[in-house]
């Protein structure tokens, strides 16, 4: 009877946050989703001379599928670019004399999709040693600061006694979810900047900002971390530009990266007005942890700090999720429907 309600819970809380239960998300086989874009170069009422589109590509992996990429505009040119070091696979599209052309500067890519997350296998433990081209996920930066004093701090509170790599892993989720809430009033997917997300905004924010501060802290436990980013959608047709949303990775030696997204049980406790002793908030941390099987499309693994090639004027991205676009070097506010005009759609795929 437990289990039965557990389902029941779980498709109703999917209903609410994205519109379908965990057997409809899983149904879907070469779907297709469609990015629409055009800019606005009049904004500032000055007449614009280049523009220029960065686009995250989405690669084939364990979890998904990719194919039948399609690209076209009135572009002058486009490029798909890869850069290993950063992990950035995106397309770049160059308008370089915008007078040139009859209309705004637009773009169409579309690929297809086979998505296949699922609930991981059970996680092992034993091995401690991190292998050399894992350790980059260790290390501290301007954006994820996990050498920064209170979030050593932090990562030493969560760990408490725990022993092993897993046992530590898990504090840390457990502590995240305890000490961060969702914030719905905060733009898209948030700032993703963990210092400010505890130190200022007592530790309130969306998808970006709680899995910056679980990758933080992860990794000043010692424990490598990643972000992902990408989409998390019903797995119907229609529009699904609001449905971006960016969670975590961990590495454990003995499983390879394994996946938590303390973000969404976030996001439950909201909806469904659960306290961190409800039974209910303790079910959905066991659904979030270890990977589900909800319908996700992973768009971008790129690191935080990207810069682009060619590089985009000021600075570097905090994170590479949602499209990026310049005009004349000024950037174009994504979330900004009148000079960045972009949807995203999806149309679900018919088995043979």
């Amino acid at each position: 009877m437990k289990k039965i309600f557990s389902i029941l819970m779980v498709a109703a809380f999917l209903f609410a946050i994205i519109g379908c239960s965990k057997k409809e998300a899983a149904k879907s086989e070469e779907d297709r989703v469609t990015f629409e874009f055009e800019l606005n170069t009049d904004a500032g009422g000055k007449e614009a001379k280049e523009a220029k589109l960065y686009v995250p590509y989405p690669r084939t992996e364990r979890q998904q599928d990719i194919s039948d990429v399609v690209i076209s505009g009135n572009y002058d040119k486009y490029e798909i670019k890869e850069d290993a070091e950063s992990g950035a696979a995106y397309v770049y599209a160059q308008w370089a004399d915008i007078g040139k052309i009859a209309d705004a500067p637009k773009m169409t890519f579309a690929f297809n999709v086979d998505s296949h997350f699922t609930k991981g296998a059970p996680l092992k433990t034993g091995k401690e040693q991190i292998p050399d081209d894992i350790k980059k996920y260790l290390q501290a930066s301007r954006y994820i600061p996990c050498d920064d004093a209170a979030l050593v701090a932090n990562a030493e509170e969560a760990v408490g006694n725990s022993k092993t790599m897993l046992e530590k892993a898990r504090a840390v989720y457990e502590w995240t979810v305890a000490n961060t809430y969702r914030n719905a009033s905060i733009v898209g997917c948030g700032l993703g900047q963990p210092l400010v997300t505890l130190n200022e905004d007592g530790g309130g924010g969306k998808c970006a900002d709680i899995s910056s501060v679980f990758v933080a802290v992860l990794r000043a436990a010692g424990i490598p971390a990643r972000e992902v980013y990408g989409l998390r959608i019903a797995g119907k047709d229609g529009e699904i530009t609001g449905d971006f949303h960016c969670w975590s990775e961990f590495y454990l030696p003995d499983t390879g990266w394994v996946q938590a997204d303390p973000a969404d049980v976030r996001k439950a406790m909201l909806v469904e007005n659960l306290q961190l002793d409800d039974p209910k908030t303790g079910e959905w941390k066991e659904f979030f942890w270890n990977g589900d099987n909800l319908y996700r499309i992973i768009v971008s693994r790129a690191d935080k700090g990207l810069r682009f090639d060619p590089p985009q004027s000021g600075e570097a991205l905090d994170y590479f999720m949602y499209p990026f676009a310049q005009v004349d070097g000024t950037t174009l506010n994504y979330f900004d429907n009148k000079n960045f005009v972009y949807t995203v759609t999806y149309q679900k795929g018919k088995k043979e």
